[in-house]
C-alpha cells in the first residue's frame, strides 16, 4: 500500500492579515480560516492517485499544523476523501518559520507516519508565499524532492513528474519514498480541486475524530520553543501607505507639456516602456 502524506496549511480569508506587533507574526486564532489554496491542489492530486486502480492501494493522511481551529481544514480534507486527519497544535508551535515548520512536521513523519511513500505539499500558501516548507521538510527527512509539479504518475514504484520551470517542459522520475510540491493552477490544469460533496461531510465527521498531537505525543523537547528557536527574525511588519499629491498646472499648452515631461518624463516612460522625449524636436519641424 502506498502512504501519501498531505501536508495542508489553514490561511487567514480576511484581506487585511492581523499581524502581532509584538512578535511579527500572524495571529491566525484571530483569523477566519480556509484551506490554502495550494495545498488543495496537493491534496487533488493525492486523490486522484487514489482512484487510479492501476496505482493498487492508497492511504491518504492529511496532516496540517496550527491553532486548534485549524481542525476545520482536516474535517474539509476528510469530506474531500482524505482517509485520516491529524492536528500539530501547541502553544510551544505558535510562531514557527518555514524552518521550524519543516522540523515539527518532519518529527511527525518520522515518528507516526515511517512507511510514508509520498509526501505532497502546496508549492507555496497564499499568506506568506515562501515556498520553502517542501523543501526543507524534505531535507529534514533526508529524501528527494522535485517542486512545481503539474502532473504525477505512479510507473514501477517511482513517481513520474511533469513541471513547467523556465520556459521549459521536464519530465523527471524519482524513486520513491520522495516529496513533490503541486504547482499553482495554469493553462492546462489537471488538479482544479472538486468541490465537497453532502456525503462526504456526513462520512469525515461519522468515522472518528480528528486526532490532535501537541509538543509532548511528537516527542519534542520540554523546553521546545517555535518561535524563540526559529532562525528567521522578522525586524518590523507594517502596511505600506501610498501618498497621493495633486498638481495644477498652469499658462500656454506648450509650457504645461514641456513641464510635464520635464518633471514626469521618466516615470511615463518606465510605466509605459516607451521613450516619450518627442516633443524636443517639435520646433525643428
Amino acid at each position: 500500500m502506498l502512504h501519501i502524506i498531505v501536508c495542508i496549511k489553514q490561511v487567514p480569508m480576511v484581506s487585511e492579515l492581523p499581524w502581532d506587533p509584538r512578535t511579527g507574526t500572524l495571529k491566525r486564532e484571530t483569523a477566519q480560516g480556509m484551506m490554502d489554496p495550494a495545498a488543495r491542489r496537493a491534496l487533488e492530486a493525492a486523490l486522484q492517485i487514489k482512484a487510479d486502480r492501476t496505482s493498487g492501494p492508497v492511504s491518504i493522511t492529511a496532516v496540517s499544523m496550527g491553532p486548534p481551529m485549524a481542525e476545520e481544514v482536516l474535517y474539509e480534507a476528510r469530506a474531500l476523501g482524505a482517509d485520516r486527519g491529524v492536528l500539530l497544535t501547541d502553544p510551544c508551535m505558535a510562531g514557527a518559520d518555514t524552518c521550524m515548520t519543516a522540523v515539527i512536521l518532519g518529527k511527525f513523519i518520522k515518528n507516526h507516519c515511517p512507511d510514508a511513500g509520498l509526501i505532497l505539499c502546496g508549492s507555496m500558501s497564499s499568506d506568506s508565499e515562501t515556498a520553502q516548507v517542501g523543501p526543507q521538510l524534505a531535507e529534514d527527512l533526508d529524501i528527494p524532492a522535485i517542486g512545481y509539479a503539474r502532473r504525477l504518475e505512479l510507473v514501477d514504484g517511482c513517481i513520474r513528474v511533469e513541471r513547467h520551470v523556465d520556459d521549459f517542459l521536464e519530465l523527471m522520475e524519482m524513486d520513491l519514498p520522495g516529496l513533490v510540491t503541486i504547482d499553482h493552477a495554469g493553462e492546462s490544469d489537471r488538479y482544479t480541486p472538486r468541490y465537497v460533496a453532502l456525503g462526504g461531510v456526513e462520512a469525515a465527521f461519522n468515522t472518528g475524530n480528528i486526532q490532535v498531537m501537541n509538543s509532548r505525543a511528537l516527542g519534542l523537547d520540554h523546553a521546545f520553543n517555535a518561535l524563540k528557536h526559529s532562525p528567521t527574525k522578522i525586524m518590523d511588519v507594517y502596511s505600506p501607505v501610498t501618498e497621493k499629491k495633486g498638481r495644477v498646472l498652469t499658462g500656454a499648452v506648450k509650457k504645461m507639456v514641456d513641464t510635464l515631461f520635464d518633471d514626469y518624463g521618466k516615470i511615463i516612460s518606465s510605466a509605459m516602456g516607451k521613450d516619450l522625449k518627442t516633443h524636443d524636436h517639435e520646433e525643428d519641424k
